[in-house]
């Protein structure tokens, strides 16, 4: 969408704070189905927000890229199309906020404590302030847990990666990270992998089992490996001018709906995880694959250079204060 008319858009969409009988409405826009964890964040979001409320905000959620693509929803939300987001963390770098990319490091988190150890203390909130100057407030962490790896070959070690074109979100990490493995990174939008993987435009990709389960991907793919390499999560923000011109007694509300929100979501990100994994295996059509010890190990030798090539970009001082905040350990 150009430009013009998402500032078209966006004068159409600004909420009248000023009626008495108008609700305020909040246009709330992601990109996954409405049956994956963040979906189901979203929509008790908005049951709690238009309850805590009274029905002074109403909340629209727009999921499945249903208003604005991947590359569209950031441009929207900073012109104020629309209100929330909740993208993953990797849609900052491009952003110019480059630090956010230290999540995309591999390896990185050995467990979902260490993850919340970032997200839940000062670095967490360090990192929602460098979003302020273009027009964003970060408002909370979504946790979506652990990555695996997806493609029409088994991969068990770093030579299988060889050749492949893998889909990957818009991160220099992530591009780092295939190029390490010996892979072909293509970045492109998640709402077009179904028909790429389809077609063949792209041989694999990385996500969490929810997202690959609810977008059918082990239809179209053959093997997935158990690799828990990489961790996702996401920020949900809103129009810094439009929060800030809420009355003060809504966004104390809003900020309350979102804090149950979000432990709810944190809470079912596992199970969810979980149970998409088990139908992804029920459904017969995709080959599982538990790295060995060997194997895993592997893998991390392979990609702990990506670490230190991304020192310039994500920041050195970024990345040491995230391995304290998580305790990590660089592998022997």
């Amino acid at each position: 969408m150009s430009s013009r008319r998402l500032v078209l858009a966006a004068a159409l969409a600004l909420p009248v704070l000023a009626s008495a009988q108008a609700p305020i409405i909040i246009k709330f826009s992601h990109v996954v189905t409405p049956d994956t964890p963040k979906g189901k964040a979203a929509q008790r979001f908005k049951e709690l927000a238009e309850a805590k409320t009274g029905g002074r905000v109403k909340v629209e959620v727009h999921p499945n890229s249903r208003l604005y693509k991947d590359k569209e929803e950031m441009e929207a939300l900073q012109l104020g199309s629309v209100q929330m987001l909740a993208p993953s963390l990797a849609k900052f770098g491009p952003l110019g906020v480059k630090e956010f990319e230290v999540f995309d490091l591999p390896f990185l988190f050995k467990d979902t404590e260490a993850f919340r150890a970032i997200t839940d203390g000062a670095m967490g909130e360090e990192l929602f302030r460098k979003l302020e100057p273009k027009g964003i407030k970060g408002l909370a962490y979504w946790d979506n847990g652990f990555q695996i790896m997806s493609a029409n070959r088994p991969l068990h070690s770093v030579a299988d990666f060889k050749g492949l074109r893998m889909r990957i979100q818009s991160s220099k990490v992530l591009d780092a990270q295939m190029r390490a493995l010996g892979a072909f990174p293509q970045v492109m939008a998640f709402s077009e992998l179904y028909p790429a993987l389809q077609a063949g435009v792209v041989d694999g990709t990385e996500n969490v089992p929810s997202n690959l389960y609810t977008q059918k991907i082990h239809e179209v793919q053959k093997h997935m490996t158990l690799s828990n390499h990489g961790h996702l999560a996401y920020a949900v923000i809103v129009n810094k001018k439009f929060w800030d011109g809420l009355p003060g007694d809504i966004r104390g509300q809003l900020e309350a709906a979102l804090k149950e929100a979000t432990a709810y979501a944190n809470a079912i990100a596992s199970t969810e995880n979980d149970a998409a994994l088990a139908s992804i295996r029920a459904s017969g059509r995709v080959t599982l694959h538990t790295p060995t010890p060997a194997e895993l190990n592997a893998w991390k030798q392979a990609l702990m250079p990506v670490h230190k090539a991304m020192e310039p970009r994500v920041g050195k001082a970024t990345i040491a204060a995230a391995y304290r905040a998580a305790g990590f350990v660089a592998p022997k």
